[in-house]
């Protein structure tokens, strides 16, 4: 289809253009992002789920990230039978040029590759309404896993990346504030049943949820 006749291309542009503008015209304005705490002092147990590991990140991906703060954790839950991994990249600003690496791009280039997307509704405590986010099954070789993931911003979750540019312009301009937060929850899928892993995935989420509203700026 031919760029003229492409009205999500036209979408796109126009929301492109509205971030650029908005930037040069909060250029000379200073950010007003809360403090935040150390992404390393996040609870280590909640809601049953404990902290199994800290996972080192290379310097190499820390560098291609340009994250403010980072946490990679592995967490288990009271049985010991489920783990789900935590990764959650903090941006302080995104004025000049960090901004969060969507995972349904950095997931093929690690090696696994989508074979289901779609979207998961979750009901949390502390918020609401149910938050909507990002849910892919990927695969690597004879290993499946289900990803959420989500946008967390001023007082927004957003599943789509596209609405997350669009509220970093209205941020920008209203609460000079473009800080921002990806949240990624992995859960390694177990005898082919993605079903289970989604629902792990789902209490997890739900028992994670009231640290990082303590954890992150509303």
């Amino acid at each position: 289809m031919s760029f003229p006749g492409n009205r999500y291309a036209w979408v796109l542009t126009v929301v492109l253009l509205l971030q650029a503008t908005a930037f040069y015209a909060v250029a000379s304005r200073s950010e007003g992002a809360p403090l935040v705490p150390p992404l390393s002092l996040f609870p280590p147990a909640f809601g049953g789920w404990t902290m199994l590991r800290d996972v080192p990140m290379e310097k190499e991906v820390q560098d291609v990230l340009k994250a403010d703060d980072t946490l990679n954790r592995v967490y288990v839950n009271p049985s010991r039978t489920d783990y789900a991994f935590l990764f959650v990249a903090y941006f302080k600003t995104q004025r000049y040029g960090q901004a969060p690496h969507s995972p349904k791009n950095c997931l093929p280039g690690s090696g696994w590759e989508p074979v289901e997307t779609g979207r998961e509704t979750i009901n949390v405590p502390g918020w609401n309404a149910p938050i909507v986010t990002n849910r892919y099954v990927v695969e690597n070789g004879d290993e499946k896993s289900v990803v959420l993931y989500w946008y967390q911003t001023h007082n927004r979750i957003i599943a789509s990346e596209y609405w997350a540019k669009f509220w970093l312009v209205v941020d920008s301009i209203r609460y000079r504030r473009s800080d921002t937060a990806l949240v990624k929850i992995v859960v390694p899928v177990h005898d082919n049943d993605i079903g289970a892993a989604t629902a792990v995935g789902v209490q997890f989420v739900q028992a994670l949820f009231p640290s990082l509203l303590r954890q992150l700026p509303l």
